[in-house]
């Protein structure tokens, strides 16, 4: 049984807190996971922290914030750094139980970023778990068509569901 699942948190950097949590648990049941987890590291210097992407089952992270000054108000998410990351996520694709990605954004809503790793593993018959804002919902249900099931921002919501496609279960 092949599904994406999603899950949607207020407050800044609590999907990607809750998935990196989420994914260890994962982990340490055994689970072979694939995809990414975010990282956002405070800087002293900054208003805005940086963010990295950890490459689950590899290690490896990549950056994928662009420092604009803290006076920018423009997107400062770096493409080539999620171009990178995703790619590195594609190329490491294969029977993995489950495809982890921090965020369903609006790069993805342009058809690129992890939207064709996301498509590649649901043609492969492996399950999605992809975090989400509330504000990219409208565009994310226009990719899923109905497919989408939306999982409760909690821990033992997002691991009963990951055991229902038969992840490494609570």
């Amino acid at each position: 049984m092949t599904a994406l699942g999603y899950v949607i948190s207020d407050g800044r950097g609590a999907v990607d807190r809750l998935l990196t949590d989420v994914a260890g648990i994962l982990q340490d049941r055994g689970a072979n996971l694939a995809g990414v987890v975010q990282i956002n590291t405070e800087v002293q210097t900054m208003h805005r922290c940086d963010m990295d992407l950890q490459v689950l089952g590899a290690d490896q992270v990549v950056r994928i914030s662009q420092r604009l000054g803290n006076d920018a108000l423009g997107c400062r998410l770096d493409p080539q750094g999620l171009e990178e990351a995703a790619g590195l996520v594609e190329a490491g694709l294969g029977p993995q139980a489950l495809l982890i990605v921090n965020k369903f954004g609006k790069t993805e809503i342009d058809g690129r970023g992890f939207r064709p790793v996301i498509a590649r593993a649901l043609d492969g018959g492996m399950p999605v778990l992809v975090g989400l804002n509330r504000g990219n919902l409208e565009g994310f249900q226009g990719f899923a068509e109905g497919f989408g099931q939306e999982i409760a921002a909690d821990p033992a919501a997002i691991l009963a569901w990951c055991a229902n496609q038969g992840v490494a279960g609570p």
